[in-house]
C-alpha cells in the first residue's frame, strides 16, 4: 500500500502521514487489492465487511458498527416522476445520522495508529458531529472549526455532547478549512477533512455496498450531492477496483448534484472553463454550502471518467424533493440530500437521463439533522383547536 498523487504520480510511504503531494496535488491509496468476496459476504453488512480492501493494519478498530444502510426500493417515486427503477440509498442511517461514518472509522483508525491523541475539523456540520462521536469512542481530544451561525441546529447540538472544542470562526466553511489546514500543519493534529485519503477510503464502502446489495449488478447512473467532493471521489475508487477484481462488468454513470448557490464544479464543467470557487456560497442545503470544495480535482476526474455529468438545482426544487421522498417513500433526509432526487427530476426532465434506466439516488444526512426549514415550511399544517371534541370530530371526517 502507498500514496499516489493524482496529479504527478508521485508516490509515498503510507508510514508517512500526508495529506498533499509535493506538487500540492491530492493523494489516493492504493494497492493491487485481492479479496475473495464470497468470504467477505459471510461478514455482518457494513464497512468492515470490506477490511480486506481498507488500508488499516492495526487490530484496534474504533467503530460504532457504521454503514450497512439499507438500500430502498422506490416504486411510489419511480413512478410520480416517470423512472423506471429508483432505489434510495439511505446514508442517514448511520450511527450519528450520515455518510461522514464511513471515513471516520478509518480516519481514527488511522490516527491511532500513527499515534495521534487530537484530531481536527472544518465543517458546515455533519463531518464535526461525526467525528467528534469517533474520538469519544477512542478516547482523544476532537477540535473543530465551524462557520458561525451556519450550521443546523442537530449537527451543532451532537457536536456538542460528543465534548468537542468548538470554535466558531464568523466566515463561512472555506475560511474554516483555510484555518484548521494551517492548524495541522504546525501542532500535533491530525487532520479529518476529506483532504484526508483515508477518509475517502471508509466512504468508498458506500460503492462496495450498493453493489453488494445489487448483487454485483450495475445500475446505469448513481446521483449524489456534491459538497466537498469526496462522496463522489469515493464512489469512483470504489466502482473501479471492483471493476479491476472483475466483480463487476461496468461502473454506473456517476451524477453529481450541486446547490445553485454553491456549485463551482458545476459552473466548470457546464461551462468547460477552469474551475473557479464561489466567493460567497449560499444555499439551504447547508451541507453542501461548500464553495471551494477541496476535492474537486478527484470529483472531475469521477465525472468524466464514468461519463456521467451535473446538475444543479434550487432551494425551492431541494425543498419540493425533500418533502416528495418523504410522503411517497417514508424517508425523512435533510436538505442536502434531498439534493440527488431534486436532480434526478431535473435531469430526466431535460433528457440526460432516460425513463428506462434504473438509477441509485445517494441521501447522505438523516432529516432531523437539519429540521428548522421543514418546520417553518409546513407549520402552517397544523390545525390547533380547543378541547372541543365535536369539533375534533368534524375535522378529521
Amino acid at each position: 500500500m502507498k500514496y499516489r498523487c493524482i496529479e504527478c504520480g508521485k508516490e509515498y510511504d503510507l508510514k508517512e502521514v500526508r495529506y498533499r503531494c509535493d506538487c500540492l496535488g491530492l493523494l489516493e491509496v492504493v494497492d493491487e487489492w485481492k479479496v475473495d468476496i464470497n468470504k467477505l459476504r459471510q461478514r455482518p453488512f457494513g464497512v468492515w465487511r470490506y477490511r480486506e480492501l481498507l488500508p488499516v493494519t492495526s487490530n484496534r478498530i474504533i467503530t460504532l458498527n457504521e454503514g450497512g444502510t439499507h438500500l430502498h426500493e422506490c416504486k411510489s417515486l419511480a413512478k410520480e416522476i416517470g423512472i423506471r427503477k429508483l432505489w434510495v440509498k439511505n446514508e442517514g442511517e448511520n450511527p450519528t445520522g450520515s455518510f461522514k461514518d464511513r471515513g471516520m472509522t478509518v480516519g481514527i483508525t488511522k490516527a491511532l495508529e500513527y499515534g495521534f491523541d487530537r484530531v481536527g475539523c472544518a465543517s458546515t456540520g455533519n463531518t464535526a458531529a461525526s467525528m467528534s462521536a469517533y474520538a469519544a469512542k477512542a478516547g482523544i481530544d476532537a477540535i473543530v472549526l465551524l462557520p458561525a451561525k451556519k450550521i443546523a441546529f442537530g449537527k451543532l447540538a451532537q457536536t456538542m455532547i460528543y465534548g468537542a472544542k468548538i470554535i466558531a470562526i464568523r466566515d463561512n466553511f472555506d475560511q474554516a478549512m483555510d484555518f484548521i489546514w494551517r492548524v495541522t500543519k504546525q501542532h500535533r493534529i491530525y487532520l479529518l477533512n476529506s483532504i484526508n485519503p483515508f477518509r475517502l477510503e471508509g466512504q468508498k464502502t458506500l460503492g462496495f455496498e450498493i453493489m453488494d446489495q445489487l448483487d454485483f449488478s450495475s445500475p446505469d447512473r448513481i446521483i449524489l450531492p456534491i459538497g466537498n467532493a469526496g462522496n463522489i471521489s469515493a464512489l469512483w475508487k470504489a466502482m473501479r477496483e471492483l471493476r479491476e477484481l472483475d466483480l463487476i462488468d461496468q461502473i454506473p454513470r456517476l451524477m453529481g448534484i450541486q446547490a445553485e448557490g454553491a456549485s463551482p464544479i458545476v459552473d466548470m464543467i457546464q461551462g468547460k472553463s477552469k474551475f473557479k470557487p464561489v466567493a460567497k456560497p449560499e444555499t439551504i442545503a447547508s451541507a453542501i454550502r461548500i464553495g471551494n470544495p477541496v476535492n474537486w480535482p478527484k470529483a472531475i476526474r469521477a465525472i468524466r471518467d464514468s461519463k456521467g455529468s451535473v446538475a444543479k438545482v434550487s432551494d425551492r426544487e431541494i425543498l419540493r424533493a425533500q418533502k416528495t421522498l418523504a410522503q411517497r417513500e417514508g424517508i425523512f433526509v435533510e436538505p442536502a440530500s434531498a439534493a440527488s432526487i431534486a436532480g434526478l427530476k431535473k435531469l430526466l426532465r431535460d433528457g440526460k437521463i432516460g425513463k428506462d434506466e434504473e438509477v441509485v439516488c445517494v441521501t447522505t444526512g438523516n432529516g432531523l439533522k437539519d429540521p428548522d426549514m421543514v418546520v417553518e415550511e409546513l407549520k402552517r399544517n397544523i390545525i390547533e383547536i380547543e378541547p372541543d371534541f365535536d369539533k375534533l370530530e368534524k375535522i378529521i371526517g
